[in-house]
């Protein structure tokens, strides 16, 4: 049986790369004992956190998006690591932010969703406050908020609504839609709200303030609201409704009584003497449910809700989309799924299925996938097909029935499969590894295009969702343990002293892919597999410049100076010198001589 692969999560491994997690472990625990933090501008500022930002935006899918300026991330990698240093420290010193680029995206009723996009300069300062930032706010955040948080996602809310309305019995759900909600924040209570958190760094907050009203192009400076499509924006967005989350869980959850009880079951019995109506809240960024126990106790919290966002935080409740739904008798929908209570074996329980504008998204997004095989019935675009499908069916999954949605998009979209795919389709062919762990017990017809199976539109199967376990935590050790596993490919003092040491002439881009490179090649020469020292490293081209190569992580390998001077050396005599030094080590002989070849040299015969 082999091996099970080490858990890894790369936000903490680029965490380890720069040497930052025992910063951010420190301010994750000050959080929660409620200090304040009035130096943090030294930290986003130093070297490790802009790096670890510069590392972070470049993973980013948006980062080769353009903003005002017409810059992406690869000019920014093109500095070097102490000019990149100098010019984030510079612009934070006197932040003003440059032009918002202005985008909107069609929405599933037909509306827009306008985004702004900043330039790829601001969108590293954000990141580097972002990093610091999140810890603080992480600690300080309610339990059951799943939206733009790490480790959380759309599953763990389901999962916790199906929980209360299956086991707890809370039947009732008021359904809050709030108007425009990131158009609408008020800049001057959120900057209140970081304060109270702690953050009170003032240089900060006057950045944060400045970044709020950076001028959107073509419309001007924002008086309110944050811009969707910004890094720290979601962040932002979780600290404004995090009061309303606190203020929902003190009506009942976290109600702190005069008495003091013994355990929680006399501080339950407690609580109900009091007369306090149960409530709970689930909340994914803007989209929140509040579960009740009957309908009057329903209507309380709405109105109740409704006056204190107006009163507290300046947001309206859009009536038309906000609504008390019993349970028992209508659906109500979240995040893309609607959940309904069905009787079985005397108990009610949860009965999930695809909301209707997710449906249709869902058949139109496959037939886009289908018409674009029909055109290019290429591999690429089967694979892009199958990861299409998968991804929907990997979303929608912990629905309960949602086998009987995904049949139906399939009938409806079969005869354009079928058409389309008429002249290009084979009876046989491939099943990837991954039809193979997906989808390698389904029966049902399978179809051939380029010699690939196409992944079944109707092989999706159910998987309850589970609730997210409160123990995870990306900034304790105990939290760390269950979703990551420390590096050991190399001494974390070595890639420590590389990290502090980097090349001062080369761009911040080949200095960020030197470390993962060290790692990937566990501290050691790719060709002699000597052990590397920071003294003792060279970046080799695997392209040179002069030919088109680049500084990305694929173009490069890290060697040994003696190796170095033998992918190049052109005369017999320097070749054999070279050799004779390397007499003790097992040289890759064919992946050196591929190295001299690219680098327009001889082979060498096999020792």
């Amino acid at each position: 049986m082999a091996a099970k692969k080490p858990k890894k999560k790369q936000s903490i491994r680029n965490n380890e790369y720069y040497n930052t997690q025992i910063c951010f472990d420190q301010l994750y625990q000050d959080s929660l004992q409620g200090k304040r933090f009035t130096q943090l501008m030294d930290i986003i500022t130093s070297e490790e956190n802009i790096m670890l930002a510069y590392r972070s935006i470049k993973k980013n899918k948006g980062s080769k998006t353009k903003g005002t300026n017409n810059s992406t991330i690869v000019q920014m990698g093109e500095k070097t690591p102490n000019e990149l240093i100098l010019y984030v420290r510079k612009r934070l010193q006197n932040f003003h932010p440059h032009a918002v680029r202005r985008v909107e995206i069609p929405k599933p009723d037909g509306r827009l969703r306008p985004l702004g996009i900043p330039t790829i300069e601001d969108r590293i300062i954000q990141q580097c406050i972002k990093q610091v930032l999140e810890p603080i706010c992480e600690a300080k955040f309610y339990k059951h908020s799943y939206g733009f948080r790490p480790n959380r996602s759309a599953h763990h809310a389901i999962a916790r609504a199906m929980f209360l309305a299956n086991q707890s019995d809370f039947h009732f759900v008021v359904d809050v839609d709030i108007k425009g909600f990131f158009d609408n924040v008020n800049h001057g209570k959120l900057l209140k709200q970081l304060w109270t958190l702690g953050i009170q760094d003032r240089q900060l907050l006057c950045v944060l303030s400045r970044m709020l009203k950076a001028p959107i192009a073509g419309t001007g400076i924002p008086e309110k609201g944050v811009p969707q499509g910004g890094i720290l924006s979601p962040l932002l967005a979780n600290v404004v409704l995090n009061e309303l989350d606190w203020w929902i869980s003190n009506q009942w959850e976290t109600f702190q009584p005069h008495k003091q009880y013994r355990g929680p079951t006399e501080r339950y019995r407690g609580l109900r003497a009091t007369g306090l109506k149960k409530v709970f809240i689930v909340r994914y960024a803007d989209d929140f449910k509040l579960f009740c126990k009957t309908r009057s106790e329903a209507e309380r919290i709405y109105i109740a809700t409704q006056k204190w966002l107006m009163e507290r935080l300046d947001l309206e409740i859009s009536p038309e989309k906000s609504k008390i739904v019993n349970l028992k008798k209508r659906w109500s929908d979240f995040l893309g799924f609607k959940l309904k209570l069905r009787p079985k074996s005397g108990k009610w329980v949860v009965k999930s299925q695809m909301t209707e504008k997710a449906f249709l998204k869902c058949k139109d997004t496959i037939r886009t996938a289908i018409r674009r095989i029909g055109k290019n019935p290429s591999t690429p675009n089967v694979m892009q097909f199958n990861a299409t499908v998968l991804g929907l069916h990997n979303y929608y999954k912990v629905a309960t029935y949602v086998y009987t949605d995904f049949d139906r998009i399939a009938f409806d979209v079969r005869k354009s499969l079928l058409c389309r795919t008429k002249r290009y389709r084979s009876e046989t062919g491939l099943k990837s590894q991954a039809f193979q762990q997906f989808y390698g017990d389904f029966h049902g017809k399978i179809f051939y295009v380029a010699k690939l199976a196409l992944f079944p539109i109707n092989g999706v199967k159910t998987k309850p969702p589970l609730c997210f376990s409160q123990d995870i935590c990306d900034y304790t050790k105990a939290g760390r343990a269950k979703i990551h596993a420390l590096q050991n490919a190399v001494n974390p003092r070595a890639l420590r002293q590389l990290m502090e040491n980097p090349l001062q002439r080369a761009s911040t881009e080949l200095n960020d892919n030197r470390i993962s490179m060290f790692v990937a090649q566990h501290g050691k020469c790719a060709i002699s597999k000597e052990p590397l020292a920071v003294g003792n490293i060279i970046v080799h081209h695997i392209t040179p410049k002069q030919a088109g190569g680049g500084d990305d992580y694929a173009n490069l390998i890290l060697v040994t100076p003696d190796v170095h001077q033998l992918i190049h050396a052109t005369e017999e005599e320097t070749i054999r010198k070279y050799l004779n030094k390397l007499e003790s080590c097992k040289l890759n002989m064919v992946r050196l001589n591929k190295l001299r070849e690219l680098a327009g040299n001889c082979k060498i015969a096999n020792r």
